[in-house]
């Protein structure tokens, strides 16, 4: 029995091991994909701008104009990060729940 009970604890052991593997790797690609769409995103805004300077070139009688459409842009990108950071934080909450579910039931 005592030889049993032991082999049990070793395949739990190792399960949960295996587990928090596939977890940290599975964080990692999440941290990754996160970054280059922030990355992405911090691109297309740049573009944005370039495009925006271009047709609305820095005049006295626009500044305005120019001013609201790059904001706005801006404004978007920033919403853009914002839900990719949340989205990030739900990703790992939920799985720091189901390692705490997996590490309590191997208990």
């Amino acid at each position: 029995m005592t030889e049993t009970t032991s082999k049990n604890k070793s395949d739990a052991a190792a399960t949960a091991h295996t587990v928090a593997e596939r977890a940290a790797g599975l964080s990692d690609d999440v941290l990754r994909s996160v970054e280059a769409g922030q990355r992405a995103a911090i691109e297309a805004v740049r573009k944005f701008v370039d495009t925006v300077d271009e047709a609305l070139p820095a005049k006295e009688d626009h500044p305005a104009r120019r001013e609201t459409v790059i904001d706005a842009a801006l404004d978007m990108a920033d919403r853009l990060v914002t839900t990719q950071y949340e989205f990030l934080r739900s990703v790992v909450h939920s799985a720091d729940r189901s390692l705490r579910k997996s590490d309590d039931s191997h208990s």
